[in-house]
């Protein structure tokens, strides 16, 4: 099973607004295991960067006016999420009109909503009331974004693959039995090389003192002709 994790960053939050897509960064997942393919591209939004979006961003201007506008990368980002790929992302209803905005301006297929799987809904069913915000649930799953100084659409989507894994349950949800989406992570999930481990602590004992005597004398009528105390011929 291919998903496509993916993030956008944007000038502002309606692209019925003139606001477009400054920045998309995607990472592959198959069987849940990452693969190490990604996709990242800057674009050039047609527009001036207003001050509060660079503010989050830190995308000005000057760095984005040599960069591709959104028809010039269109159907390289159409081929990276091919083959009807789940497309999970962190409140998808926001990334989603955007794509779906800036792929229908020029003219290419647009993509369905039944596609994206959304961690933020996840979160607020796993942990109602609860912040669920991607930061929050980074805190609440022990992962590192302490390079998340500002908003980018790569790292960010990397960082919700992480996110992703532990909210449908844990880094191994299929116990990775039948994956083998390349050979170092097959020969890490490989049965074969499981082997069991002595416990820390011996389980205690379920049965009383008065049955354990109770099975002693029991043992003791049947005499020294009891299968355990023949010798081995």
């Amino acid at each position: 099973m291919r998903e496509i994790v993916l993030d956008t960053e944007t000038t502002g939050f309606e692209p019925s607004e003139g606001h477009r897509i400054v920045e998309i960064g995607a990472v592959e997942l198959f069987n849940h295991v990452p693969t190490g393919r990604t996709y990242h591209q800057y674009i050039n939004p047609e527009r001036a960067m207003p001050q509060e979006a660079f503010q989050v961003h830190g995308l000005g201007d000057d760095f984005l006016r040599d960069k591709p506008k959104f028809a010039q990368i269109a159907q390289d980002f159409l081929d990276f999420i091919a083959d009807d790929a789940k497309l999970v992302i962190h409140n998808a209803a926001f990334d989603m009109k955007f794509l779906n905005a800036e792929l229908g301006w020029v003219k290419k297929p647009l993509i369905a909503n039944e596609r994206a799987i959304d961690t933020l809904l996840i979160a607020r069913r796993k942990f109602p009331g609860s912040p669920a915000s991607l930061d929050a649930l980074c805190r609440r799953f022990n992962i590192d974004n302490s390079s998340r100084t500002l908003h980018g659409a790569l790292l960010d989507s990397e960082i919700l693959a992480e996110v992703y894994l532990e909210l449908i349950g844990g880094r191994q949800p299929g116990f990775g039995l039948s994956i083998e989406p390349t050979k170092s992570a097959a020969q890490s999930h490989s049965a074969g090389d499981w082997r069991s481990q002595p416990r820390p602590v011996p389980l205690p004992a379920r049965i009383t003192a008065a049955e354990a005597e109770a099975h002693a004398a029991f043992v003791a009528k049947l005499g020294e002709n009891a299968i355990w105390n023949r010798q081995k011929s």
